[in-house]
């Protein structure tokens, strides 16, 4: 049951979080929720460079799944390096960004994170180490992208708190 479970939040998110990708972009259309969108985003986009360009090519950890391939898979065997994780931190920078924007929702969404995280580790794919990296760097870049965007927004408006 939980292999089914663990599996399904896995291909829901995709290969590389696209879920949270579209989340933001719809986000984008509405006014009310256009910050958050934007947030969601740009935090995103910080993911990619420092998780996926610098820290997994500087450290090119193998995932477990490599140094025990006896292990039967659930998934296709990644062929990208272990840390840290960017599913966890896209989920946890998607969360950020929406807990900072709106902390009823932004919990729930941290609930959801919290388990596209765990199945990183369920599925073998992932040490704990490169899931619990994944949470801080998404977390800094959520809060990052928040700010920025609100730094824009208060310029944008013309604020005199620059």
């Amino acid at each position: 049951m939980l292999d089914s479970f663990f599996l399904g939040l896995t291909k829901i998110t995709g290969s590389y979080a696209q879920i949270w990708v579209i989340l933001g972009i719809i986000l984008l259309f509405f006014r009310k929720t256009r910050a958050t969108g934007a947030a969601i985003l740009l935090s995103f986009i910080g993911v990619y460079i420092f998780g996926q360009l610098v820290l997994k090519n500087l450290f090119s950890r193998p995932r477990p799944c490599h140094i025990d391939q006896a292990f039967s898979l659930l998934v296709s065997r990644p062929s990208s390096s272990s840390f840290p994780s960017t599913h966890s931190a896209c989920s946890f920078a998607a969360a950020t960004s929406i807990f900072l924007n709106n902390r009823k929702t932004g919990a729930a969404v941290f609930a959801v994170a919290a388990l596209i995280a765990y199945s990183r580790l369920y599925l073998f794919v992932h040490f704990p180490t490169d899931v619990l990296a994944g949470i801080v760097l998404g977390i800094v870049m959520g809060v990052a992208a928040v700010r920025i965007c609100d730094h824009i927004q208060k310029k944008k408006l013309g604020s005199p708190h620059q």
